[in-house]
């Protein structure tokens, strides 16, 4: 079973940055051959892909945030993080980390990013 702990949300103001980090745990074979992402959840919308950086393949973004966030893991501390500049309103919801080990999927519990204008 693999936890997943995100910290680092906030209260920033448009144009602001802030820094989200998950923390991996549990029964996990290899840190380094496991996906590891970030999804968000907006208000009035459904929980949405952000970035991911994969194990082999690179790092991928959604279109929405690709220029101004930046995913980076740290395997050695089984730790990834979402850097996030230049924040918008639309930015503000409850961002999740994600894995896929051996076929399941897991979710971190959340952290609350809001952006006022």
């Amino acid at each position: 079973q693999v936890q997943l702990v995100e910290s680092g949300g906030g209260l920033v103001q448009a144009g602001g940055s802030l820094r989200l980090t998950c923390v991996v745990s549990g029964t996990i074979e290899s840190i380094s051959s496991i996906p590891l992402g970030w999804h968000r959840q907006t208000p009035g919308k459904q929980r949405e892909f952000v970035a991911l950086a994969s194990a082999v393949d690179g790092n991928t973004y959604s279109g929405a945030v690709k220029g101004r966030f930046t995913i980076t893991r740290d395997n050695a501390k089984s730790t990834v993080y979402l850097d996030m500049k230049n924040l918008k309103p639309e930015d503000t919801g409850v961002y999740y980390c994600v894995t896929n080990e051996r076929g399941v999927t897991s979710w971190g519990q959340g952290t609350q990013v809001t952006v006022s204008s």
